[in-house]
């Protein structure tokens, strides 16, 4: 079953724990501090993978936890770091964060996001040795790392896309013209998730998705259109499939139309090749004006008996041109980022020392770095270390 979308709850790897150490060796009798920072914790890593097609992968598992960074040690010997977890995704996987806000689009091959980061790790005593302290009796712990629940969306990154009405004979043609096996029958929603097929020639290779039939008020939701319309927001062209045989094409035409501009996304603006499907069961060739400056070439075709559509096929690598060529109309980024900014609240912390405080991370201004430190407990005269300089707390 094809997956498009999944829910994930990551975790990162805590720090590991700084080392209270001396120095213990023969003829050393007053040896001085030597313990080792801890490891930092391990990331969770999200990484575009061409070879995949769905996220049907996070099905099973749901829940991804980094590893913890190992603890320093004595004669000033580091922590590993924490082992990362990089989990994959199909190339159009969209990030959601819980409160539905883009966190990144994975649009190209070994795109790469965090998202969680690895907590920072714990100092050993060493590192704070003065030439007034010079026996540290206290070593930090490290802290947890990012954790969060994210949603992921997956967005067809095709060529092309066929749309149309329910039995307009999308299926077929895509038989006929790709590689692909999409159902086929003699009634209405054969197709019930999204089908893609690759179409070769001699120096190309164009991806044509098949998305499931399009009703009445699609944009709207109904059914599952409305997630079925998400698929086409990446395709360079959209193809009209019309079944000839039935009805006024123009009519047709003008339905599916009407639900890609209620939809939005740039749907209704994007180049439209319209095939005239299932021409075998008329007496006469369809007959259909459209003064679109949109539609860029009209087929004639029959899926069922196979009559236009080698023709309509080597014309796609025409009408669809190379994304080295401007007139492709999307020009995606292989790799966004909208990460948000992290709440202000969050993005420092404090930490009490032998001798006062430690703020770690990104400060905010002064005056809501004094309240916050008073807090904390802080007093006159206690020793407050920002970005590396000790301060007096006054």
């Amino acid at each position: 079953m094809f997956t498009d979308r999944a829910r994930i709850h990551v975790q990162a790897g805590r720090g590991g724990d700084g080392a209270l150490s001396f120095r213990r060796e023969k003829h050393v009798p007053k040896g001085g501090p030597d313990g080792g920072d801890g490891g930092p914790g391990g990331d969770v890593v999200l990484v575009a993978d061409p070879d995949l097609r769905d996220l049907s992968g996070f099905r099973p598992k749901q829940r991804f936890k980094a590893g913890k960074g190992g603890s320093g040690g004595g004669s000033g010997r580091h922590g590993a770091a924490g082992a990362d977890v990089v989990l994959r995704a199909p190339v159009g996987t969209q990030v959601l964060d819980a409160e539905g806000r883009l966190v990144a689009d994975l649009t190209g091959s070994g795109a790469r996001v965090s998202l969680a980061r690895g907590g920072p790790a714990g100092r050993g005593n060493k590192r704070f040795a003065t030439s007034t302290r010079q026996t540290p009796r206290f070593a930090e712990t490290g802290l947890p790392g990012e954790e969060g629940d994210f949603e992921l969306r997956l967005k067809l990154l095709a060529d092309a896309a066929l749309v149309g009405l329910p039995n307009a004979g999308k299926s077929s043609l895509l038989r006929r013209i790709s590689n692909a096996m999409p159902k086929v029958a003699a009634y209405p929603f054969t197709t019930i998730q999204p089908v893609l097929g690759t179409v070769d020639s001699d120096e190309r290779q164009l991806v044509v998705a098949d998305v499931p039939g399009l009703i009445e008020g699609a944009s709207e939701g109904a059914g599952l259109c409305h997630e079925f319309l998400a698929h086409l927001e990446w395709a360079r062209v959209l193809v009209h499939v019309i079944d000839a045989s039935e009805g006024d094409p123009a009519e047709r035409f003008g339905q599916i139309d009407r639900e890609l501009e209620a939809y939005g996304a740039g749907l209704s603006e994007r180049p439209q090749i319209v095939v005239l499907n299932k021409v075998d069961l008329l007496p006469a060739p369809p007959a259909l004006e459209l003064d679109d400056e949109r539609v860029i070439a009209t087929f004639e075709t029959s899926a069922a008996t196979g009559a236009g559509v080698d023709g309509f096929r080597r014309s796609l690598f025409e009408l669809v041109p190379p994304l080295e060529e401007p007139a492709a109309p999307l020009g995606l980024a292989d790799f966004l980022v909208y990460r948000p900014q992290p709440d202000p609240r969050r993005a420092f912390r404090i930490l009490r020392t032998d001798r006062g405080l430690r703020v770690i991370g990104r400060p905010p201004a002064e005056e809501e770095l004094e309240r916050a430190l008073r807090e904390a407990g802080a007093k006159r005269g206690d020793e407050v270390e920002v970005a590396g300089e000790a301060l007096e707390f006054q």
